[in-house]
């Protein structure tokens, strides 16, 4: 039987002020827990059908103490999850320690101006673990990464992309790694861009784009070419858009050097 308080406790996760308080987040739904069990964060506690536990058993064994496991109906976890409806469980998980950004990166690394939707997040950090990009540097104003909305729109990539928060004025003056930005209508086409091996990409807010302050650290203007009439592209598509070039243009790179 799970304890009111644990499932208050689960609920209250939903919100950042709590998240914060407990440092704490939730992690829910099969396929991200399974997945969570088997990556470096630090489970707290699960509560989950016997249907779910038993299924896992042998996996959970191996990285939850069995005091820290509950099992429950679905009806209750659904009380205390953001899903509707949940069927398996939900892990109450640690959040880790508040990481140091490296100096310099040997690949691709996303820079994201105060992106304010949960999914839309979610779903780049989705693309910058599909597209293998070697991180996430964030403002301080872009949604919280351990929102539930989130973490579940990532399907599990939140485990496996670094993800930074900083003054990206500052970061972004101190880089000596190219800097493409997308601003509309301006710089090169992304399909005529002659990507660097490695460099940092910024994405401006759905609704306000890149801030000024952040423009004047651009080193290479870059834009999407249009050819319907929508008004916009959301961002996360334009995310992956530009991964997608960045990658096809230095695979064609490697191969021409063969």
């Amino acid at each position: 039987m799970v304890p009111k308080k644990l499932l208050k406790l689960a609920k209250s996760l939903q919100h950042k002020k709590y998240r914060y308080q407990e440092q704490l987040f939730l992690v829910e739904g099969a396929k991200s827990i399974v997945e969570l069990l088997g990556s470096s964060f630090t489970v707290r506690t699960l509560i989950g059908t016997s249907v779910f536990v038993n299924q896992h058993r042998s996996l959970i064994e191996k990285h939850i103490s069995e005091t820290s496991v509950y099992l429950t109906s679905e009806s209750e976890i659904s009380s205390a999850s953001s899903f509707k409806n949940n069927n398996t469980g939900i892990a109450l998980v640690e959040m880790p320690r508040t990481k140091t950004i490296p100096v310099t990166f040997d690949d691709y690394v996303l820079v994201l101006d105060n992106i304010r939707d949960p999914g839309n997040l979610g779903t780049i950090i989705r693309i910058a673990d599909w597209y293998g990009v070697a991180g996430i540097v964030s403002s301080p104003e872009t949604t919280d990464e351990y929102s539930p909305k989130v973490i579940s729109a990532s399907m599990g990539s939140f485990l496996r992309v670094p993800f930074f928060r900083a003054n990206l004025a500052d970061f972004l003056s101190k880089t000596e790694l190219p800097v493409y930005g997308t601003l509309v209508g301006q710089g090169t086409s992304v399909h005529h861009t002659n990507f660097a091996e490695c460099g940092l990409i910024v994405l401006g807010s759905e609704s306000e784009g890149m801030r000024r302050i952040l423009a004047q650290y651009i080193t290479q203007a870059v834009h999407i070419p249009q050819f319907g009439t929508a008004e916009s592209l959301n961002v996360g598509i334009a995310a992956a858009v530009l991964c997608d070039n960045v990658r096809r243009k230095l695979g064609e790179k490697s191969d021409a050097k063969m």
